[in-house]
């Protein structure tokens, strides 16, 4: 679930990036990373246990 919302954030992000809106993108971009770290975080701490 995670993770795909980070996949959903990054398009998005590119795509405001082409269309020239760079506030939006790089928000966007932010919201993705934040979520692919917590997924990796997560997945490292189910791995564990």
């Amino acid at each position: 679930m995670l993770i795909e919302l980070a996949v959903l954030f990054l398009v998005l992000a590119l795509v405001a990036f082409v269309l020239g809106a760079r506030g939006i993108a790089g928000f966007s971009m932010e919201i993705a990373k934040w979520l692919v770290i917590i997924f990796v975080i997560i997945a490292i701490v189910a791995f564990i246990l």
